[in-house]
């Protein structure tokens, strides 16, 4: 059965936590950088009755829930479709995300490892750290503003990226790349999204006042791209049903859509008759033969487990195997002379 790709971004922040925009104005911003929805994930608090299409464009709200008593901050958990505040569970990770699936909700660990700045409290890092919990549906592998921090070692650095924050970004941190394929090979299902953590804040140094990243910015750089069973009908509750099946079932990538839209990538495994894509089990019946279509030229890494099995540069590679596994694609682009991250992709299950 074909499926339909939508692209959003499931991680901003509004005037009712720490960000600086209204949700009217967030969907607004989503719709100019070409996003087909966004979901706000305020932080401990859940936002009723503001969901809804605004030109186009379909605006969520879930949360963004953490312990409060906890210091140093840690263990931010992104929560949606659960339909209800959960912020008063957050003491305890593995209570609040029974309760989460309990609801018919889904969570994903947010910014699960970062790196602080020296130059300011406010940039400490927040990562997770209780990595024995169980029932959460995957992890954010990318969050922009969190790379972002991790570039601002010094004051003169924090300037310079002010000005030219691109220039650092390079893609998910190698230890969340690391703790992913380590679940993967312990035969956990793990999905992939990417956010941008999107505040909209005004960063000071001295004289010098600057939004180093406006929504509309962020939205048009790492994005989480999904592909659903049907078409989007404009039906709030139909929509939003089928992206959160979607997420659920880890039929998703994570593009930089910066340097590039990766709208059109696709990953697919064949074992005889059976087809399957990301988020999809897929048994062996012979051989497997893995395809990757990329929508512009760039170097593809099929990665079993941790470990590349094959690569190529271009727009399509093929592989064939009889090892059963978790397959998953990474994709790099050059951008300023360095490589970056493109595209990840959510696994497929081969048994």
């Amino acid at each position: 059965m074909d499926k339909y790709e939508v692209v959003g971004n499931l991680h901003v922040h509004t005037v009712y936590s720490d960000g600086t925009a209204r949700h009217r104005e967030v969907a607004l911003a989503a719709g100019r950088a070409g996003l087909d929805f966004v979901a706000v994930t305020d932080h401990n608090v859940w936002v009723r009755g503001v969901e809804g299409y605004t030109d186009g464009v379909l605006l969520l709200v879930g949360e963004e829930v953490h312990s409060v008593r906890r210091f140093p901050q840690v263990n931010h958990l992104l929560i949606y479709g659960a339909e209800e505040e959960m912020a008063p569970l957050a003491a305890d990770p593995q209570q609040l995300i029974r309760e989460v699936t309990d609801r018919g909700g889904i969570c994903f660990l947010a910014h699960p490892y970062e790196k602080g700045s020296p130059i300011s409290p406010d940039l400490d890092p927040i990562p997770w750290v209780d990595w024995d919990v169980e029932g959460y549906t995957g992890l954010e592998i990318w969050n922009t503003m969190s790379e972002f921090k991790g570039l601002l070692w010094s004051r003169p650095a924090a300037l310079f990226y002010a000005f030219f924050p691109g220039l650092g970004l390079r893609g998910p941190f190698s230890a969340t790349l690391r703790r992913w394929d380590e679940l993967i090979r312990n035969g956990r299902r793990v999905a992939a999204i990417g956010g941008a953590d999107a505040h909209g804040h005004i960063y000071r140094m001295g004289p010098i006042r600057r939004v180093v990243f406006p929504y509309e910015t962020l939205f048009r750089w790492v994005n989480t791209h999904v592909l659903i069973e049907r078409p989007l009908s404009g039906d709030l509750e139909i929509d939003k049903r089928l992206i959160y099946n979607a997420l659920r079932a880890g039929s998703t990538w994570v593009g930089y859509d910066r340097l590039g839209s990766t709208r059109g990538f696709r990953f697919h495994a064949r074992s005889g008759p059976s087809v399957a894509t990301m988020g999809e089990e897929i048994v062996r019946a012979g051989a497997l033969v893995f395809e990757v279509e990329t929508p512009r030229p760039g170097t593809i890494r099929l990665i079993r487990e941790g470990r590349v099995v094959a690569r190529a540069y271009g727009t399509r590679l093929r592989f064939t195997t009889a090892e059963p596994g978790a397959y998953r694609v990474e994709v790099w682009r050059s951008f300023g002379g360095r490589p970056r991250g493109w595209i990840f992709s959510s696994p497929i299950y081969c048994r």
